[in-house]
């Protein structure tokens, strides 16, 4: 099992998008990008990395799960605030900030990111985009696009991800974000597949 800290940081690195190229892992192979409403992560962005996993879990649990970005805290550790910028259910237009430790790495000192995101597209129970900066003492993504498909299937839902990272400082160290960033994406969706299947 990967410590809270480890999972920290690799979540971190998941905060805005991926790594170089498109990749899944072991068992998971996505033919398609995701998008919702029509609407994926950034073409001409360089840094990309999509996954998905089945949850053994009623579709509408799972998406009150993930869109109660309020609640983020309480079932990803590598989260350590998360609130909404407005009221009201999760819509286009909506704005959310939250924060994550960042460690360091052979290019950037340790820090806390701190993520505004503004809910672009947004179909309810189905899929999910939203974009934003993320920003932190000596580390900075100038805009991440993170779109999240739900599709029922027998026995569950199926949850579908996809994140694109855009910014010159991240895109100078590729290596290092291939070394995190898959697995960050791959905690949060291993966070919420636990929590939902123990609900």
């Amino acid at each position: 099992m990967i410590g809270t800290r480890l999972r920290s940081a690799l979540l971190t690195f998941s905060v805005a998008a991926g790594l170089a190229g498109t990749a899944a892992p072991a068992g998971a192979t996505p033919a398609t990008a995701v998008s919702c409403r029509g609407v994926g992560i950034d073409p001409a962005a360089q840094l990309h990395y999509r996954t998905e996993t089945l949850i053994k879990a009623p579709a509408a649990a799972v998406w009150k799960l993930h869109t109660d970005v309020g609640g983020w805290p309480a079932w990803q550790p590598a989260v350590t605030s998360a609130r909404r910028l407005d009221a009201g259910p999760l819509r286009p237009g909506s704005r959310f900030r939250w924060t994550t430790p960042a460690p360091p790495t052979p290019t950037t000192p340790a820090t806390t990111l701190v993520i505004t995101s503004t809910v672009g597209q947004l179909q309810p129970g189905r899929c999910v985009r939203w974009t934003g900066p993320a920003i932190g003492d000596g580390l900075r993504i100038d805009r991440g696009v993170h779109v999240w498909t739900f599709t029922p299937v027998r026995g569950g839902v199926l949850v579908r991800t996809e994140e694109s990272w855009a910014g010159e400082q991240i895109e100078t160290d590729p290596a290092t974000a291939i070394r995190y960033l898959a697995a960050g994406l791959d905690a949060w969706l291993a966070d919420l597949k636990t929590t939902a299947e123990a609900r």
